[in-house]
């Protein structure tokens, strides 16, 4: 663990690439996104039991805006730094590879978990909160790999 914050000290001095950059934008909007999300739902639930509560609404709204804050991040670090953007040599296209199927292995995991969900009738909030929470491991996760190859370097197999 203290070698996340080592890499996040480091981070402060540091120049980043455009793909590092955009690894710790994902990462940072699932993680907001999501906590929103939480609060949002859990805010409602102090008045009706936690599987009643119109959690449709707060889970797509917190998507799109994940989806555009991200975006807009996007073209934030795109204009700051024009002749960056968009440039991957092959060391950026393995680590986004790697960090990728890294990140992938929830999405396997969340939907094994939502079918075994449904299979058990049990009711839409947990299946579809299944499904989001797994998706937002997968965003944090696969950042968190990218960012730590770009940071204590990549060796591919």
């Amino acid at each position: 663990m203290s070698a996340l914050f080592y890499i996040c000290w480091e981070m402060a001095g540091a120049e980043m690439s455009f793909e590092e950059k955009s690894a710790w934008i994902m990462g940072v909007v699932a993680l907001a996104s999501y906590g929103a999300y939480l609060a949002i739902v859990l805010g409602l639930a102090g008045t009706m039991p936690l599987a009643e509560v119109p959690y449709v609404g707060p889970l797509l709204w917190t998507i799109g805006a994940s989806i555009g804050v991200s975006i807009a991040l996007h073209a934030v670090i795109g204009i700051s730094s024009p002749r960056d953007a968009g440039k991957k040599d092959q060391r950026d296209r393995e680590i986004s590879r790697f960090g990728e199927y890294i990140g992938q292995s929830f999405v396997v995991i969340g939907g094994v978990a939502a079918l075994l969900l449904a299979m058990a009738e049990v009711d839409h909030f947990w299946i579809a909160n299944v499904i989001y929470l797994t998706f937002v491991l997968s965003a944090i996760l696969g950042s968190v790999a990218k960012t730590v190859a770009y940071r204590r370097g990549f060796q591919p197999w």
